[in-house]
């Protein structure tokens, strides 16, 4: 794990060019949460960028989170943690135990399992479904074509409240057209939620409709 670490003037930057990227879509400046993504990163490099006054933050993997958040939580009550990595049925107990939301809900079994979850640990979690916009074999996600039956399958059979849309866009493409195509999703299945944008398009995510953006090593610097 790396320990470089954030530090407060490049949370400013990111908050600052945030507040632009809203004013600029004719947003209010407050509207799109900033997840600070501090995968790979150890406590000690978390903790400048708690103390700058971040209190959300993503994490891809349960098992990691796991060893520095209780701590961490324990010295800051108020943190919000996102799961924006893939999750496995069999991580999903710990998952609903330690997270607040989970970005990457991507197939029938995995939605059952949180739901099961989250009504045997009384706990409910902001939950995001995952579209694969490009349609990459090797990326997670639902297939467009099925995001909108999909949700409805989450709402009505599983008795789950979807919050709304995660996606990655391929890296050789323009992220603004994958940005503009969920969006239209979101629209279809009646969410408002729209997890979209990192360190390199978090503003042009902003400027179609992004609610919550995750960027890491803008803040967090590059992953030793």
């Amino acid at each position: 794990m790396s320990n470089g670490g954030g530090t407060a003037a490049q949370l400013r930057d990111i908050e600052e060019r945030m507040g632009s990227a809203a004013q600029a879509a004719g947003r209010p400046v407050g509207d799109v949460t900033l997840i600070a993504v501090s995968k790979t990163f150890d406590a000690d490099a978390i903790r400048p960028v708690i103390a700058a006054g971040q209190r959300q933050f993503g994490e891809n993997r349960v098992q990691e989170a796991k060893g520095k958040w209780p701590e961490l939580r324990a010295e800051t009550v108020d943190i919000v943690l996102h799961l924006i990595g893939p999750l496995q049925s069999n991580k999903a107990r710990e998952a609903v135990e330690l997270f607040d939301a989970i970005h990457t809900i991507d197939r029938e079994k995995i939605a059952r399992v949180v739901a099961e979850e989250m009504t045997r640990q009384g706990r409910q979690l902001q939950l995001f479904v995952q579209v694969n916009t490009g349609e990459e074999p090797q990326k997670a996600g639902v297939p467009p074509a099925e995001a909108v039956a999909f949700v409805s399958m989450c709402r009505d059979r599983l008795g789950l409240a979807i919050s709304g849309l995660m996606c990655i866009p391929p890296v050789d493409e323009a992220a603004a057209v994958h940005f503009a195509f969920l969006a239209k999703l979101a629209k279809e299945a009646g969410v408002s939620g729209l997890s979209m944008g990192m360190s390199d398009d978090f503003e042009t995510a902003i400027a179609f409709g992004a609610t919550h953006v995750r960027v890491g090593s803008a803040i967090f610097g590059g992953r030793g």
